[in-house]
């Protein structure tokens, strides 16, 4: 049962670190929000489910790491599904101090669907 659906975008201008991206597109689609989980969500936290779907271009989806991304969410029983989508958006520039192979920004979109 979904009650709620947040979105966010996240972006990693140096480095092309997908994970990065993904965690500041998740952590943008909750931040904005204040859900009494207890009053809507039969069970409260314990019972409350998390649907995380994350659009990230296949050129970077080997590098993305869901643990670290699902250290964005406090509570919840959490499941990614990773599909083809973001952006690869050129920075103008690649600064090899900053960890750049190329001039890619790699965007990164998140859906999260909160239920039980």
């Amino acid at each position: 049962n979904v009650l709620l659906v947040e979105c966010g975008v996240g972006n990693d201008s140096h480095g092309q670190n997908a994970t990065k991206a993904a965690v500041r597109a998740c952590r943008n689609a909750i931040e904005f929000n204040s859900v009494s989980v207890k009053k809507i969500i039969p069970g409260g936290y314990d019972n409350m489910k998390l649907n995380v779907i994350l659009a990230v271009p296949a050129k970077y989806q080997d590098g993305l790491d869901l643990e670290e991304v699902k250290k964005v969410f406090p509570f919840g029983d959490i499941r990614f599904t990773v599909q083809d989508g973001g952006m690869i958006a050129p920075s103008g520039r690649a600064i090899k101090a900053l960890g750049d192979k190329n001039d890619d920004m790699v965007i990164v979109n998140a859906a999260v669907q909160v239920g039980y």
